[in-house]
């Protein structure tokens, strides 16, 4: 019987820690399955890779840019869903849980589409897992720490920012990236460190909490260590 018990016991703990990490329910919806890019992403991409890849991705979210070893430090999402969507504008866009990807532009990318998505949807699913200050932080900011995954992931596009580029440090996307890259430098798991911190609320001082130094002088150092000029 204590046997038997602690078999239960032992496959009671299992299930939690597999419910931590893999309660995410994935869905993709073709909703431009007749238009030419709609058709392109089935023939060169398709659902189940879709699938695939957005577990795949999250994980590596979890894991590796935020650090979320804790499924309590975890947003919260039961379901993520990916619309292949007709519409003119962003490739792809992210909102609450759901995030859609333009169909038009799927039909006019010329080149391996499919790494190409795989790409965007880096970007994109950090952006479902993130924390933003519940709105507070810079747009430039968040943008950035997606990219920033892009960039780990060795799915940076050709014209991908150079390191020590950009203007100011939350000019987003790549180029905040790449700063975002070089703090990671001063204090391994930065940008995982202030995500956490940036559950709640924002002050641009966490830049000083984890690293010492304001953000303006961590842009200046940043600029001048690849001889360039603020």
């Amino acid at each position: 019987m204590a046997l038997f018990y602690f078999f239960l016991c032992t496959l009671f703990a299992l299930s939690l820690s597999f419910c931590g990490t893999s309660a995410v329910n994935y869905q993709v919806t073709n909703d431009a399955s007749n238009t030419p890019g709609g058709i392109r992403f089935t023939n060169e991409i398709g659902i189940p890779y879709t699938k695939q890849l957005m577990r795949t991705i999250n994980n590596y979210v979890w894991t590796t840019i935020l650090q979320q070893s804790d499924p309590a430090d975890r947003k919260h999402v039961p379901t993520m869903t990916i619309y292949i969507v007709e519409y003119k504008g962003a490739e792809a866009i992210a909102y609450g849980d759901n995030i859609n990807v333009s169909s038009v532009y799927l039909e006019g990318y010329e080149g391996d589409l499919k790494w190409e998505f795989t790409s965007l949807l880096h970007h994109e699913i950090t952006h479902v897992f993130q924390w933003d200050g519940e709105g507070k932080a810079p747009l430039g900011l968040v943008e950035g720490v997606a990219d920033y995954t892009k960039l780990k992931a060795n799915y940076a596009q050709v014209g991908f920012a150079k390191p020590g580029t950009g203007n100011k440090w939350d000019q987003g996307y790549d180029f905040t990236a790449r700063f975002l890259e070089y703090c990671d430098g001063i204090v391994p798991g930065f940008v995982a460190k202030l995500n956490k911190m940036m559950r709640f609320s924002f002050d641009v001082k966490y830049f000083e909490d984890l690293t010492g130094k304001p953000v303006d002088q961590l842009w200046q150092e940043y600029k001048a260590k690849y001889g360039n000029v603020v």
